[in-house]
Order: structure tokens, then sequence, then C-alpha cells
């Protein structure tokens, strides 16, 4: 019979489960110290016990920055089977986590192929999916309607759950006092903040949270304290309705720690670069250390198409001073629900960001590939570049796009490549340019 309920009180016990052990042969590290850090919430190991197609991943410190990739219908664009292949894109391109947003109509049946599928971890936010699951309007919905959607993806096999439980009275307060440029940009967030108004009622989520805990610990959901007042553009960054939630949410970590309930906390939205370093230390600071997930952040609010760039550079900045899961941004963000490509452009994006994160922070083995594409490199072996690429057929596409006339140089450089000249000379070989001319 199972000692434990949960990771964390597996850990706690000094037990070294499979998905511990996992998580240390992927990360190179002894499986004690995944244990360690298991049992004082700085790695979080989402692992729903209904969800038998995972193959566990570790979030938190010491550990490889992860990514996540959104997807899911709304009421303008309802094809489930498009969304099932971004989740093909997702897990080609190595994305260790899938979060399904969908919100509209029934959604059980594509979460529950989705789960039965996928080695990622899958992640969702109850709150999105309540007004079609319960087929009530926001203002009908009540605090016991919302725990029935909770536990219905907890019996689905999700393995971590957004659950806006820091949005209070106390954080609306602070909210509503200072005053936004762009106010609640949360989508779950905003809906809680309208039943809260409409109804007179403390956040269903924070009143009732101990019974929230109650679902999560039965089928080892991890929860995900999302930021309803997470700011929506770079001027209402790190302002009194950002800092009063973070507050409320350190204190949510150390409630769930005590049930062993894992937690991770969201984190920012939008945020100028020279703010990103020090929202990431007062995160770790109120929240124990607790592993952090970021949207973006994004640095400017004037790049709405190539927002996964403006995403990418916030991302690797927050990830190179502490953040440890970052949700990818696509380039439709803003825009419209991403197609394929911009999947795929979304997940590239933030996977750069979070492995030059990972080199920044030392983290074990990781320099190893970036290591053997220079060692190609300084050979010209295109074939090995290409194995080693992020995006290997598009880094193939481009070099055959123009391919050069001498296999070993590419078309920008020919022979005035500076590695093959170098590597001529130190053969002693001579370096000529022009045909030799008859005399």
């Amino acid at each position: 019979m199972k000692q434990y309920a949960t990771q964390m009180e597996a850990a706690k016990k000094g037990i070294i489960t499979p998905q511990m052990q996992t998580v240390a042969e992927k990360e190179g590290l002894d499986a004690e110290i995944i244990r360690q850090r298991t049992a004082e919430g700085t790695v979080a190991i989402p692992a729903n016990i209904r969800h038998t197609a995972l193959s566990a991943e570790g979030i938190g410190k010491g550990l490889r920055t992860k990514i996540n990739v959104n997807l899911g219908i709304s009421g303008d664009a309802k094809d489930y089977d498009l969304e099932m292949k971004k989740v093909d894109t997702a897990l080609k391109f190595k994305a260790e986590a899938i979060m399904d947003l969908s919100n509209y109509g029934k959604t059980n049946r594509f979460r529950t192929e989705l789960i039965a599928k996928s080695p990622a971890m899958i992640g969702t936010v109850p709150m999105y999916d309540a007004i079609g699951y319960l087929e009530k309007d926001l203002r009908d919905i009540t605090a016991e309607d919302f725990l029935r959607v909770v536990r219905a993806h907890a019996e689905e096999g999700v393995d971590f759950m957004t659950i806006h439980a820091g949005i209070n009275r106390r954080a609306v307060e602070a909210f509503r006092r200072e005053g936004r440029r762009m106010n609640i940009v949360s989508r779950g967030g905003s809906l809680l903040f309208a039943w809260m108004m409409m109804t007179g009622n403390e956040n269903p989520f924070y009143e009732h949270y101990d019974e929230v805990l109650e679902i999560l610990r039965a089928y080892d959901v991890t929860v995900s304290l999302g930021d309803a007042l997470r700011p929506g553009c770079i001027d209402d960054s790190t302002d009194a309705g950002q800092i009063s939630e973070l507050i409320e949410l350190g204190h949510l970590t150390e409630r769930a720690w005590a049930r062993d309930v894992q937690v991770m906390v969201e984190g920012p939205g939008h945020m100028a670069m020279n703010e990103i370093a020090a929202n990431m230390a007062l995160q770790k600071r109120l929240c124990r250390n607790a592993p952090f997930y970021v949207l973006g952040p994004l640095v400017t609010d004037i790049a709405p198409g190539y927002d996964h760039i403006t995403s990418a550079i916030g991302g690797a900045i927050a990830a190179a001073n502490g953040a440890d899961f970052l949700c990818y941004v696509t380039p439709a963000e803003h825009l419209r629900l991403p197609d394929l490509n911009d999947v795929k452009e979304g997940i590239i994006a933030s996977r750069i960001a979070a492995h030059a994160a990972d080199i920044a922070k030392g983290i074990p083995r990781v320099r190893e590939t970036d290591n053997k594409m220079a060692d190609a490199r300084h050979r010209m072996d295109w074939e090995e570049m290409f194995r080693y690429a992020i995006d290997p057929e598009k880094a193939r596409a481009y070099f055959e796009s123009t391919p050069p006339a001498d296999r070993h140089t590419c078309s920008m450089c020919g022979k005035m490549c500076a590695v093959r000249t170098t590597n001529m000379i130190l053969e002693g070989k001579t370096v000529e340019f022009c045909p030799e001319t008859a005399e």
C-alpha cells in the first residue's frame, strides 16, 4: 500500500518516488537532492496520480528552466483537431508542459484525450471552464460550483491548476485605490473580480482555499497560484495591486505546503527590463523560494506580431534571475488565437530564452550541447550542426536554400570563411582566393 498521497508528503517522509528518480535522471542530479528540494517546496513535480502517460519533470531550484505551451479553443475558434495538432507540435519541440485554456462549450473530451496521450505535464485554469461546464451565467455560479469544476479537472488527471486565490478583498482594495492604465488583464482574474463585485462575496478560491487543497491533495495536483493582478502593460508593473496580491500568494503557499500540496507561483506579464531582476528576488523572498512561473515578461508594449521576441527577452532575464518556468508567448499574442506556425515560433523563442538563462545560471550539463555545436562548426560538419540545432529542419532549409559551391563553407562568406581560413593556416596549408593566371 502506498505510504504517501503526494510527492511532497513522500519527500517529507524521506521516500524517493519513481517521479523523483525520473527527474533526477533527466537533470543529472542525485535523487536525494530532488527529494530534499521537493520536501522544502523549492522544487515541484506536478504529477497527477491519474496521468499515466506522464514523463515527470521537476520545476524549481537548480533545475533546467521548463517551458509551457498554452492552447485550447475559444468561441471564435472551435477546431479541436487543430488544437491536437498544436499538441503534437509542442511535444515535437520538447515543451515540458501544455495548458488547456479552452473556454467554450464542453471541454472535457479534448482534455481527456490530451491527458491520455501526453508525456508532458498538463495544466488548466478551472475558472475558464466554469461557465461552459456548469452552463450557468457568471453571476449565478456559486462557490460550491467552482469547487465542482476543480474536482472534475483533478479527476480527469490534470497535473497542475492555476487557482486565482490571491485576488481577495484586500488585494482588490489596493488595486482600486491606486488605479491602473490597463486594469485587470488576467482572464481568470477579471472573471473573479466581476463575480466578487456582482455578488458582494469574497473570492471563493480564497474563502474556501482549504477545500481546494483537499481536492488537489487527493489527486496530487500542484497548485499554480495565479497572478490575477499581473501587469498588462509596462506602466502598471510593480504597483500596489501586483505586490499586494504577491503578499497574499506567499501566505497561500505556506498553507498549501502545510497540507503537502505542491506549489508554483505565477508572475508578471509586462515589465521593463530594469525591473525584472528585482521582481524575481521579491517573489522568491515573499513566497519562500517556491518555483516561479512567469508569462514573459514582455519588455515592451509596441510589438504586436513579434511578442514572442519581447517575451523571450524578458523570459531570459527572468529565468537568469530565478524564474523556473516560462509560459510561451506566440507572435499572435494580443491579436488572435495562434495557428500552428505561431505555436512553433513561440515554443522555439521560449526554449532559446530558457536555455540561455540556464547557461547563465550554470545548470549542470546545459552547456554540453553548445560545446558540441561549437566543435561541429570548427570541423565544418553541417550534419552534426543540424543535429544539435533547436530547430534542425529550419537550419537545414536555410543552408540548402542558397547552397555554397564548397560544402565546407556557407554562402555568406564562401572561401573567405574565417573558420576555414584559420583551420587551413593551422594545418600548414596556403590560403588562396584568386585562380592562377596563365603566364
